[in-house]
């Protein structure tokens, strides 16, 4: 009844829009009823309705809600695909749980396969579209480069570039502070050189020689080879009394692959032990075949302390210089090799450089690995100002934007528009060379990923897809519940290193030797940071975050960084001589290792009977031995032997001869002797007395030298 009437209603309210439809319907619910007349005014009523369950009740659709749209495209890493999903690297990490992806390789450098990029996005509630492909031009090359060989009608005659190299304290420093009268020896810490230094010497006769003198340790191999390379002539120093050594022959090679002419300088030849003659035959056999052995080799005998030859030495590198017709070209754009790089607290960046070509004055603008420099400074080897610089000559450069790097060619360019192109240039092609490389890691890793995949699912491959989904839930269950912000730390030991120079050759030749660490099993070593000058606070900040120690080579720090090293608990060790650094990082090497456990058996004894012994109410084993070989000391440790078995190792409760509590028994004594355990001492068991000593492990690390 109560929808007939509903239905009534519905229809009388009709009626007043259209009489007509009253006739066909009403009839069926009312057929005694007569429509009243039309009112004069229409009445628009609206059925109020309320939301619910029950019948006739209309629900309120939501409207549906778009979903969001995640560009993608082809190699994806994971930071790229998190930032266009606008998630973290967590989230990423959560959508591909219960996959086949290896989540412990995962990084945010990771490239994704086009199957998981979807994959993520689809389990993030997410659509994707494909990015728009852009058609990307090829990059105009910007570089710069040597120019074309000169016209011989510029050529003018140039000064030598000699480079004093031989074994480490043979004398070459020395050599060069008679040639030019100064004491460098002198300041070298440790005495040995440690920088290459770079010199213009003018002879009494008004020749000049451009002299560079590089480091003889075995660290600097490096330094010997830039030496060699930008070098017309090597002078090679051997000492009388000690012959050819080990860089004495690696600067030979050097020299060789350089295909640069050779001068022996025999040193030290005023000392009692000298031998010059076996000193020539040694290098017989490195194919440098002085002129008494009818060689082309120019042997000079000298003292760089007494000043003995000198002048002999000096004319014999001019004659060989005169063969050599050496000319250079003083016109036209700058180039030339940075020798050294260091930075300095006044002046900034600053290199020291040999030209080659052109003449360098103050204003030009220069450009050097990816920097470059307008030059606002030249200074020569006395530190003092110079106005322009030609070829063969050694200046110090300052005006550098950042600092460059030590073996860098240095070319000059017409502006310092130009200057920035080549730069931009470089560091693209870098990044490019890098990526190239990063990609064909990546597609190796994701090669071997899929076959070990593909290993590990080959067990699986009869089982159903439940089956096989639990095998894999079970075998990863720990991995599953573990994220990588929630992993245990690694146990293993480490020691990461800040290192910070003087110059960049040092921290050059640091690094190499670094590099040659092969101890890692004993202790992980890892430089998180180098670099060039004094000991900064981003330096502490980062030994801080890293639990690492700083290594400084020749550099300073002030009192207010030392008080917040000191507060920090930070570890600033520094080092004016390359090899003390490197003996010291051993030790710190050695200290982070356990130390070793030795055993030394003390004494030995043989069980003959076993009886009980009443303590209290308590009855306790007691094993009655003799001492066959040394003492037992009841403060040490001690074994049970059966056979090869060991049964029993710990520390005795009671030693007794005869009824008397005794500390120690000696060979040939009987003793009672009982232990806290339960233990079944037999006839013929074997009882060890023995003491732990700890001993301090060494790292196996050889730097060599």
């Amino acid at each position: 009844m109560n929808r007939a009437t509903s239905l009534i209603r519905r229809v009388r309210l009709l009626a007043h829009v259209d009489p007509t439809l009253v006739a066909n319907y009403l009839p069926i619910f009312a057929p005694a009823w007569t429509p009243a007349p039309p009112l004069t005014c229409h009445h628009v009523r609206f059925l109020a309705t309320k939301q619910g369950k029950g019948p006739g009740k209309v629900q309120k659709v939501k409207p549906k809600q778009d979903k969001q749209e995640v560009e993608i495209k082809q190699k994806m890493t994971v930071s790229a695909l998190a930032q266009a999903m606008n998630k973290d690297f967590d989230h990423i990490f959560e959508a591909l749980l219960n996959t086949s992806v290896d989540l412990d390789s995962l990084e945010p450098h990771s490239v994704l396969e086009e199957q998981w990029i979807k994959e993520v996005v689809k389990r993030s509630g997410m659509k994707y579209k494909w990015a728009k492909l852009v058609e990307s031009k090829e990059r105009e090359n910007k570089d710069t480069q040597r120019r074309a060989p000169p016209d011989p009608a510029v050529l003018v005659s140039r000064p030598p570039v000699v480079t004093i190299m031989g074994h480490v304290d043979h004398g070459k420093t020395t050599l060069l502070d008679s040639l030019r009268k100064s004491q460098v020896a002198a300041g070298e810490a440790g005495g040995i050189t440690q920088h290459i230094g770079a010199f213009l010497v003018q002879l009494p006769s008004g020749e000049k020689i451009t002299f560079l003198d590089t480091p003889g340790h075995a660290a600097f191999s490096a330094m010997r080879a830039r030496g060699a390379l930008a070098t017309d002539i090597v002078i090679l120093v051997v000492a009388a009394d000690d012959g050819v050594m080990k860089q004495t022959i690696e600067s030979i090679l050097h020299a060789k692959k350089a295909q640069v002419p050779i001068i022996v300088a025999v040193n030290k030849c005023d000392k009692h032990q000298a031998d010059p003659a076996r000193v020539k035959q040694e290098l017989l056999s490195q194919d440098v075949v002085c002129e008494e052995y009818g060689g082309e080799v120019q042997a000079i005998h000298v003292s760089a302390l007494k000043g003995d030859n000198l002048l002999e030495l000096a004319e014999a590198t001019v004659t060989l210089a005169e063969v050599m017709e050496l000319k250079g070209d003083p016109t036209g754009l700058v180039e030339g090799t940075i020798i050294e790089s260091r930075s300095d607290k006044g002046k900034g960046p600053v290199t020291t450089a040999i030209v080659q070509r052109g003449t360098l004055k103050k204003g030009c603008t220069l450009v050097a690995g990816k920097t470059w420099a307008k030059v606002r400074f030249l200074f020569d080897e006395n530190n003092c100002t110079v106005k322009e610089a030609g070829p063969s000559t050694a200046v110090e450069i300052v005006g550098w934007k950042e600092l460059p790097s030590a073996g860098e060619e240095i070319l000059e360019v017409e502006s310092e528009r130009r200057a920035r192109e080549v730069v931009d240039w470089r560091c693209y092609q870098e990044e490019q060379d890098k990526l190239k490389e990063d990609m064909q890691a990546i597609e190796v890793k994701q090669r071997e990923h899929q076959e070990s995949y593909k290993k590990e699912r080959e067990p699986l491959a009869h089982l159903s897809w439940r089956q096989r989904k639990s095998a894999l839930y079970k075998a990863n269950k720990k991995l599953m519940a573990m994220r990588p912000s929630e992993k245990l730390e690694s146990q293993e030991l480490s020691l990461p290193l800040i290192v910070k120079g003087d110059v960049d050759g040092s921290v050059e030749a640091i690094l190499n030797i670094l590099e040659g660490y092969d101890a890692h099993h004993q202790c992980q070593m890892e430089v998180v940071h180098f670099g060039i000058g004094d000991i900064s606070e981003n330096d502490l900040n980062l030994a801080e975050t890293f639990s690492g120690t700083i290594y400084g080579f020749n550099v300073g720090v002030n009192k207010s960084i030392q008080q917040m090293a000191t507060k920090k608990g930070i570890i600033l060790k520094m080092h004016k001589v390359i090899y003390k650094l490197i003996d010291d990082l051993k030790d710190e090497l050695s200290s982070k290792l356990p130390p070793s456990v030795k055993e030394n058996v003390i004494g030995e004894a043989s069980v003959l009977a076993m009886f009980d012994v009443t303590v209290g109410k308590k009855k306790v084993p007691v094993a009655g031995c003799r001492v066959q070989k040394g003492q037992l000391d009841r403060k040490m440790k001690f074994r049970l032997v059966r056979g090869r078995d060991v049964i029993w190792e710990g520390s005795l409760t009671a030693l007794k001869h005869h009824k008397d509590d005794v500390q120690m028994v000696k060979t040939g004594m009987e003793c009672g002797l009982s232990v806290a355990q339960d233990i079944e001492f037999r006839p013929g068991d074997e009882i060890e007395c023995y003491e732990e000593t700890e001993t301090r492990q060494t790292i196996s690390w050889d730097p060599g030298f």
